[in-house]
């Protein structure tokens, strides 16, 4: 069997991608606030007093990692929880002082860094690759229960 070419597998390109923007980010960015943290953050600086699942869905992390998140964020002093007026039950979020600080301070860094990771394509270039990631990424949301792989037949 011959060996397959990995530069053709989106997964192998997508991991290699994951870990040069995990260099850049924190190289350049940030080495105490990971990027799902400050995508909380960013998330509660345009929708305030979400709740920890809605966060959860706009980021794209499922509930374990978004509970960890947040729970982080939360003893870093850059989140508060707020019982929910309408619903005891329910806890919303939102940015404390220095967490509004830390979002301003990280995301003229994230703007470098982006500029950075992207710089091998030209500007209608990366607005393509932005695009085409985007709809790959919505796509894959669907996939979070993908059906089992085909057995082989012997």
């Amino acid at each position: 069997m011959a060996a397959v070419d990995l530069t053709t597998h989106p997964g192998h390109l997508a991991r290699r991608l994951q870990q040069a923007h995990y260099l850049l980010w924190n190289t350049m960015v940030s080495e105490e606030i990971t990027s799902p943290q400050f995508a909380v953050l960013n998330t509660l600086v345009a929708e305030p007093g979400l709740d920890q699942r809605t966060v959860g869905e706009r980021v794209g992390l499922d509930r374990s990692t978004i509970a960890e998140v947040i729970g982080r964020l939360i003893r870093r002093g850059l989140l508060d929880k707020v019982r929910d007026p309408q619903d005891g039950r329910r806890f919303l979020l939102r940015l404390t002082d220095e967490g509004m600080r830390t979002h301003r301070r990280l995301t003229v860094r994230t703007a470098r860094m982006n500029q950075v990771f992207l710089a091998p394509l030209d500007p209608g270039e990366q607005a393509v690759f932005i695009e085409l990631m985007r709809r790959v990424a919505d796509a894959a949301e669907g996939l979070r229960d993908p059906a089992p792989a085909p057995t082989a037949i012997h």
